[in-house]
């Protein structure tokens, strides 16, 4: 449909029956999740790392994995991204994208597939964002390597949910097998395995400490630029991984 055609009223009826959302989109006028529990989400929090992403993305190709209703991949192409494709496993929340942008307007490809999938895409991307799916994947460093091995050509956006502490400590290259101390210092990178549900749901399966996201950005392969946000950080994709290069499938050694 035409974006000039959407009404308030048949935006309202189309949401609706598109719910319920996670995302609370704003779409002329129409909330789709005014009673989020976390208020005016993602939009709060997006306002706290906005400014750490390139303004102007004329010309570049952006990948949303994980793309839920389309927010982010709705903002990147208001900043002027050439393609924006934006991937989710759930066609629920992929038929809700699709709505969105046709509101809003926007030439965007939304595509049902799992991050474990995205070396079919055969496509390199200049901005890469990975946000609010780290936590819920069963492989989750599996994941962070297919996205530099297989879709990142330079910048990644990443944000996980964190729990545990916030402090970063300094790491010897290696450690005697009978140095135990260590692991006991809430400073030292730990993911937390969920074995049932946190917070009513049953697809979060990890919560990693800042120590934690930020030695498994760089064991991926990525160089971290900025934290412009507690759970946030731009990175820069190296061609190669600072312990030697484990690619996604192992035990392989080599070019990540």
């Amino acid at each position: 449909m035409n974006a000039e055609l959407w009404t308030p009223e048949r935006i309202r009826e189309r949401a609706q029956a598109l719910g319920p959302w996670f995302q609370n989109l704003d779409l002329k006028g129409v909330k789709t999740a005014p009673d989020h529990f976390l208020g005016d989400y993602p939009q709060v929090k997006w306002r706290r790392f906005a400014h750490a992403i390139p303004a102007d993305l004329t010309g570049k190709t952006v990948l949303d994995i994980g793309c839920n209703a389309g927010f982010y991949a709705i903002e990147m192409k208001r900043r002027g991204a050439a393609r924006v494709l934006g991937i989710d496993f759930d066609e629920d929340y992929l038929a809700q994208a699709r709505f969105a942008a046709d509101v809003e307007g926007l030439d965007i490809t939304f595509q049902e597939m799992s991050v474990y999938d995205v070396a079919a895409l055969g496509e390199r991307f200049d901005l890469v964002l990975f946000v609010g799916v780290f936590y819920h994947l069963r492989h989750p460093l599996l994941a962070l390597d297919l996205i530099h091995s297989h879709v990142t050509k330079d910048l990644l956006v990443f944000q996980s949910m964190q729990r545990g502490g916030d402090a970063v400590m300094p790491l010897a290259p290696d450690y005697e097998f009978w140095e135990t101390g260590i692991f006991d210092d809430p400073a030292y990178p730990k993911l937390h395995f969920i074995e049932h549900e946190y917070a009513h749901d049953p697809t979060n399966w990890w919560a990693p400490n800042r120590a934690c996201t930020e030695a498994m950005l760089r064991s991926a392969g990525f160089a971290i630029l900025s934290h412009p946000e507690d759970e946030v950080y731009i990175c820069r994709r190296l061609d190669e991984a600072p312990n030697g290069g484990y690619g996604p499938v192992y035990p392989a050694r080599g070019p990540l």
